[in-house]
């Protein structure tokens, strides 16, 4: 029997332009700068998927936000089996997985991050006399763990398949990093347990993959190819992780390297912005989002960048990215497309096709893009994974 557990404050932080959701007071600085969780919109969008392949079916879930709300909305049965007050915790999270289990949930579905990831393999921890697999929708800021489906229509689709067959699972890593050092740039992702994860082709993501510090000469090259196509009167829109950490530093400008800062004519003018206030600085002139490839899973959006919304894309205009990135990077993902994940189906779709990521001074690499989300023409298995140098 399938199960759905919504962690309903997860990826909070992600518009607001923090680095995560733990924490009463970052909640509450979150909400302060118009950030708002996602967890419950994407879990509906899960369950459509079920719901076109098995309409009327029952879910175990916990009441209200933490899985009936969204349950309903999908146009399924809800089975409520645990209550918790709001406010929820952690705790809530690890006992509503146990109440559904014990009801005879199979296969879990959880909306979150990594955080909520932990709190579901606490729940399996000792597994249960009986198999039961899980299955993360995407929901969080921080999603290193290969416990995530690559969007919530890509969870759907498994969780439709599982009831008609239960399908291979293979015991994943649960990763997650203390947000605190997240914060001071520093990512040092640790392991909190295993999580037994339904496989399924294209549909699951790869754990994050760290840039190997003999690389770092590569990353300049391909930082510094990226600060030379930069134009006066032009703000630019610098995303998080270490490439562009590195294009600050060229720039002679102090980035906060897991935020999304906002440069013009070479000087900061928006440091750690919210969804708000990147739309705020795009209103006043013309502007491009400047993001890398994630080690590894392959995303441009979606993971980490929540406040480079659907919204703020469509902003941007026709031509709203600068891709830049090592060539191993790219490498690395063995032929597997670069990923979209902005919630949108229609924006995910316009960045699909291929596009140029700057590798270096004078190199230049096509690759495909793909948006899970927008259908089949644009699945990652139909996806061609050569890489095209120019």
């Amino acid at each position: 029997m399938l199960a759905l557990v919504v962690n309903p404050i997860a990826g909070v932080g992600g518009p607001a332009g923090l680095a995560g959701s733990d924490g009463a007071d970052v909640q509450a600085d979150a909400a302060a700068r118009g950030g708002l969780s996602r967890a419950d919109a994407r879990a509906s969008d899960a369950l459509r998927v079920v719901a076109a392949a098995h309409p009327g079916a029952t879910v175990l879930t916990a009441a209200g936000a933490m899985g009936e709300d969204a349950v309903r909305r999908a146009g399924l049965e809800p089975r409520v089996v645990f209550t918790a007050a709001i406010p929820t915790a952690a705790v809530d999270t690890t006992a509503a997985v146990r109440a559904v289990v014990e009801a005879g949930a199979r296969l879990v579905l959880f909306a979150g991050g990594d955080g909520t990831a932990r709190d579901v393999a606490a729940a399996l921890t000792p597994p249960p006399a009986r198999p039961v697999a899980a299955l993360g929708i995407p929901s969080g800021v921080k999603m290193y763990s290969p416990v995530f489906a690559i969007s919530p229509a890509a969870a759907g689709g498994v969780a439709a398949a599982w009831l008609d067959e239960p399908l291979p699972v293979h015991e994943q890593e649960v990763l997650d990093v203390d947000e605190a050092q997240l914060r001071r740039a520093r990512v040092e992702p640790q392991l909190f347990g295993m999580l037994p994860v339904p496989q399924r082709a294209g549909r699951t993501q790869a754990r994050k993959s760290p840039t190997p510090a003999g690389e770092h000469a590569a990353v300049i090259a391909a930082a510094r190819a990226a600060t030379s196509l930069f134009r006066p009167g032009v703000r630019y829109l610098l995303g998080p992780g270490g490439t562009l950490a590195e294009v600050g530093r060229l720039l002679g400008v102090a980035t906060t390297a897991l935020g999304v800062d906002v440069v013009l004519d070479g000087r900061v003018v928006r440091t750690r912005a919210s969804e708000r206030e990147l739309l705020d600085e795009i209103s006043r002139g013309p502007a491009k989002a400047v993001v890398t490839v994630i080690g590894g899973q392959g995303f441009l959006l979606g993971r980490g960048n929540q406040q480079l919304s659907a919204t703020v894309i469509r902003a941007l205009g026709s031509d709203p990215l600068i891709v830049v990135a090592p060539e191993q990077k790219l490498v690395d993902l063995h032929g597997r497309p670069l990923l979209v994940d902005t919630g949108d189906p229609e924006v995910d779709a316009s960045l699909a096709g291929y596009v140029r990521v700057v590798t270096g001074v004078g190199t230049v690499s096509l690759y495909p893009v793909v948006a899970p989300e927008a259908g089949a023409s644009t699945h990652p298995d139909n996806a061609e994974g050569a890489l095209h140098a120019t």
